[in-house]
């Protein structure tokens, strides 16, 4: 069993920058790929980030190539979303993943635990 929970959301201007945390609890974190995932209102949970069990492998949506990066402390049991030249279109929950596969993945279905969410919300 794998808990998650993330923070660092917030309201920020366009153009700014974000990090989120998301904190794993559970044996299994170091061999768990990892994901963050945004839903905006009325559409669907979309894949931004996901990244091996190592760290030395990472995927993103289109979207947010050369923006964001997603990276692991498996140490500290946390993976990380640094989030630059932020857009209002990025406005979203963003979720936490993780999955028992050490292969990376942005399809929401191939995941087996979710966070409760963090509102990130970009101001034009």
């Amino acid at each position: 069993q794998v808990q998650l929970v993330e923070s660092g959301g917030g309201l920020v201007q366009a153009g700014g920058s974000l990090r989120l945390s998301c904190a794993a609890s559970g044996r299994t974190f170091s061999r768990n790929a990892m994901g963050w995932f945004r839903q905006a209102p009325g559409k669907e949970r979309e894949g931004v980030a996901s990244i091996n069990w190592s760290g030395g492998t990472t995927g993103y949506v289109d979207s947010v190539k050369g923006r964001f990066t997603i990276s692991r402390d498996n140490a500290k049991n946390t993976v990380y979303l640094q989030m630059n030249s932020l857009k209002p279109e990025d406005t979203a929950v963003y979720y936490c993943a993780s999955r028992n596969s050490i292969y990376y993945t942005l399809k929401k279905n191939d995941y087996d635990y979710w966070g409760q969410g963090t509102q990130v919300t970009v101001s034009s």
